[in-house]
């Protein structure tokens, strides 16, 4: 292996020069901005296709995660609420109120997700009725395995706290 000169024309090992620009690798947050400025200032033939392909594809999949991760939390909070209802609380109806926000909010900025809905609902419920059991403490037998819940529930179910509480 050929010895690399060193220089004013080398940089240390890990950091990239100028013109070769930031390893994806070894700082994101580098490497975005300089993507970003190439697009902006036509520079295709520069770019980190690839990358820019992966990166583009992670924030799909934060998209869809954030509908799953709401979907997740008000199932659990369904399941506590319909099998544990000696312990029901205004924080549970809360929470059930916050994460029907959040799907909406998710789903207006994203409308593409609604064709995966039913897919959220699926893998939502899986997590949803293992923290239910968890924060019940109970047997998961104790929950159902299949999603009793039918989007419109989930959407605009009442989950209100009788007058007394």
């Amino acid at each position: 292996m050929a010895q690399v000169a060193s220089g004013p024309e080398t940089e240390p090992a890990g950091f990239a020069s100028p013109r070769a620009g930031t390893r994806h690798e070894a700082d994101l947050y580098t490497w975005v901005q300089e993507q970003v400025a190439h697009l902006r200032a036509g520079r295709v033939e520069v770019l980190d296709l690839d990358n820019i392909a992966e990166e583009l594809s992670d924030v799909g999949s934060e998209q869809y995660d954030k509908l799953e991760s709401a979907i997740e939390v008000l199932l659990a909070h369904a399941l506590k609420w319909d099998f544990q209802p000696e312990r029901r609380s205004r924080s549970w109806a809360l929470t059930i109120a916050e994460q029907r926000l959040r799907i909406e909010r998710q789903l207006r900025k994203n409308p593409g997700l609604k064709s995966r809905i039913a897919e959220a609902v699926t893998d939502g419920f899986r997590t949803g009725r293992l923290r239910a059991a968890r924060e019940m403490r109970r047997s998961l037998e104790t929950l159902p395995t299949d999603n009793p819940y039918v989007w419109d529930d989930i959407l605009n179910r009442p989950f209100e706290l009788d007058a007394d509480r």
